[in-house]
């Protein structure tokens, strides 16, 4: 086992992802990032690496088990701990409920619910053990305030994101005393390609940033053992 801290951040290839991993690696954490799409997911790799960050790649569909337990694997092989778990590749696809796809539907329940619960049983174990050493192992789960107050069109993604901030305090009542720390963020619009569908009414400029929900992170990273963080959620004016 390395000395060095680690740390998996899927959905990286871009936007809230790829923001949490810079942290990190600016907090001196080895990385594995995780994303669906090859080609981007190297391209935004190469940018970590170009900063002198130690980085594992691996592609592949988050939704499936075996793409989940591949993630771990390739993890454990190249940095045989884990202290920071951030559970963020997520899928949003708008319906009105009379025209729900059910592909469309597996896939949101896939990406955004079963692969994070998937992560933390694969992991479980990593986990424990960084929380017996420093009490501060951390979970990071990408919610949405859409989870908090469920959105018409967005009705799956909206019912996804509230089932990650219940599972997420189901997480902390479980693992909380083993040093195994789990918050939810719940964002409103953030900038990123996630939000294209609806910048012709809300300009980027008024979002979010990716960066606002990485500082976030930072700040997880810094509180004391004592300290747990359960839930952030980041609105903009007028939300």
């Amino acid at each position: 086992m390395t000395d060095q801290r680690a740390a998996i951040v899927t959905g990286a290839s871009s936007g809230i992802g790829l923001a949490i991993a810079d942290v990190l690696g600016q907090e001196g954490y080895g990385l594995t990032v995780a994303a669906r799409r090859p080609e981007k997911l190297q391209e935004a790799a190469e940018g970590l690496m170009a900063k002198g960050y130690d980085v594992e790649v691996v592609a592949g569909p988050l939704g499936d088990e075996d793409g989940v337990k591949a993630v771990v694997a390739a993890h454990r092989e190249r940095f045989g701990r884990l202290d920071v778990l951030v559970n963020n590749a997520g899928v949003g696809i708008g319906a009105a409920v009379a025209e729900i796809d059910t592909k469309k539907l597996d896939i949101q329940l896939g990406v955004n619910l079963r692969s994070l619960i998937l992560f933390y049983r694969e992991a479980i174990d990593l986990l424990r053990a960084a929380g017996q050493e420093h009490r501060k192992a951390l979970v990071v789960n990408t919610a949405s305030i859409a989870g908090k107050r469920g959105e018409a069109w967005l009705s799956v993604y909206s019912a996804t994101k509230g089932a990650v901030v219940s599972f997420t305090q189901a997480m902390h009542k479980e693992l909380a005393q083993e040093g195994i720390k789990s918050t939810a963020l719940c964002p409103g619009f953030v900038d990123t390609p996630m939000t294209d569908f609806v910048k012709g009414s809300v300009p980027a400029e008024d979002m979010i940033t990716p960066g606002d929900i990485a500082e976030t992170v930072r700040l997880l990273l810094k509180v004391s053992p004592a300290c747990i963080i359960p839930e952030v959620q980041f609105l903009r004016p007028g939300d």
